[in-house]
């Protein structure tokens, strides 16, 4: 396994992980290319084909505004996100697409930027860039895969068990959560412990803890992004921000910082989910925890944590982060956490799960509890669809991240009541849900072609 905390967690923009900011990645990728092998002056043209997933719901996602703006040179985790709707505009009528180091190329939007009903045979995410000269011949061409939380991996690598990060050797490698329990009992270690000394692999333990503390950051100012805005989302189903609302409600409270029931913890914990989710919808700044589509669960659950919980500190984030990347990695390398690929049970299930594990990891969880609070979490939410109405991160996606939220710190709480010994085991769980996601229709696999997406529409 090796699958970094950072890898997990991206800052970027919103509303997609697969469908925005991998394919800017992809376009920029694409670009750096044409730099390496000397081509961008002869370049004239260029060509963008969306397949399967991205051209069923790219348009929602904003995949189209976000290929430009990496074709540009623009990277998710430096973008300004209030430029790309001017920027894109300005293309539109002018007909011209600057290129990273400023060189200008004919683009029509219309003809240079497809969405193809058809999808490539490794994964749903597919987009091409062609590169022309000023004969129309191709100078250079490459595919690209966005599989799920930001991760890019390009046609020569997609095979089956293809890496997409360096294959690193770790001192506690696992590849299945028996194995992460089995390595943390033999040496005394707890999974944030054992994660971290994996961590040094690749970079010191000082940036590491500056590194997540940085992840940590960049979601509260999401968060707090989000209850400062108030009016309805983009995309034209005019759905209503609700964080800010709920927020000036629950400060009227005589209390506002004090739990006095369940039912006043979890309108804290609703708060910041649809504080993050809101802001993704509409293209800001956050983190991929461990996609978009699901970047509200994590924040909430370790938000409502640092405000309630009077010995929080930033140790505790560290903590937190290690220990739910290990769980997402689990999911990641043996089913999916992309909702194209699995449904939204890889998305808000495998974040739900995370969030769980880290949550019973602060409040003091063995390993054995830590795993058990992760596969309650993940359990249920098997088999949830990925139906965006109008292929926008809006409904029920925001909703669903709030309502995972909860459901993990109930997980917390349900595997610290008990020893960590349980029926079924992390491991089977993942395993069913990539069967799952196999055996799903396509149609509820981020197409917006069933479940909600279809019966929402009044005809």
């Amino acid at each position: 396994m090796s699958v970094s905390v950072f890898d997990l967690f991206k800052i970027g923009i919103g509303p997609s992980s697969s469908h925005t900011v991998g394919p800017m990645v992809a376009a920029a990728t694409f670009v750096q290319q044409l730099e390496a092998a000397d081509l961008l002056s002869s370049v004239r043209r260029i060509q963008i084909d969306l397949y399967g997933s991205l051209s069923a719901t790219g348009k929602g996602h904003g995949t189209d505004h976000a290929v430009v703006m990496g074709l540009m040179g623009n990277r998710p985790d430096s973008v300004d996100p209030d430029i790309i709707g001017p920027t894109v505009e300005t293309l539109k009528q002018d007909r011209v697409l600057n290129l990273v180091g400023g060189y200008p190329v004919a683009f029509d939007w219309s003809r240079d930027l497809r969405f193809l009903d058809e999808t490539l045979p490794y994964h749903p995410n597919a987009l091409r860039f062609r590169a022309l000269d000023q004969d129309d011949q191709l100078l250079s061409e490459n595919t690209f895969y966005s599989v799920g939380g930001g991760f890019v991996i390009e046609e020569s690598a997609a095979v089956e068990g293809a890496n997409l990060v360096p294959v690193a050797e770790l001192p506690f490698g696992f590849s299945r959560s028996a194995d992460l329990l089995d390595l943390c009992s033999t040496h005394g270690l707890r999974i944030s412990q054992l994660v971290l000394e994996n961590e040094k692999v690749w970079r010191p333990e000082s940036e590491i803890r500056q590194g997540v503390i940085e992840i940590w950051t960049a979601m509260k100012d999401c968060i707090a992004s989000g209850l400062r805005k108030e009016g309805p989302l983009p995309g034209g189903l005019m759905v209503e921000r609700r964080a800010r609302g709920l927020y000036q409600s629950l400060l009227s409270c005589a209390h506002p910082n004090v739990i006095s029931s369940t039912l006043g913890a979890m309108d804290w914990v609703n708060l910041y989910a649809l504080a993050v989710n809101e802001e993704n919808a509409c293209g800001g700044r956050m983190v991929t925890a461990p996609t978009n589509g699901a970047a509200g669960i994590i924040p909430a659950v370790l938000m409502y944590y640092m405000e309630f919980e009077p010995s929080a500190s930033d140790d505790q984030v560290v903590d937190f982060i290690l220990a739910a990347a290990a769980i997402g990695a689990l999911c990641k390398e043996n089913a999916s956490i992309s909702g194209a690929e699995v449904g939204c049970q890889g998305e808000v299930g495998s974040a739900c799960a995370m969030a769980a594990a880290g949550l019973c990891e602060v409040l003091g969880g063995s390993p054995e509890q830590v795993e058990n609070a992760a596969e309650i979490g993940l359990e249920h939410n098997l088999g949830l669809t990925c139906d965006p109405v109008g292929g926008l991160v809006q409904v029920p996606c925001i909703e669903r991240n709030a309502i995972a939220a909860v459901k993990a710190i109930n997980a917390a709480q349900m595997a610290l009541r008990g020893t960590g010994k349980h029926f079924i085991s992390l491991d089977k769980v993942i395993r069913t849900m990539r069967q799952t996601g196999m055996d799903m229709q396509d149609k509820y696999k981020e197409t917006s072609k069933g479940g909600l997406a279809v019966n929402a529409i009044e005809c």
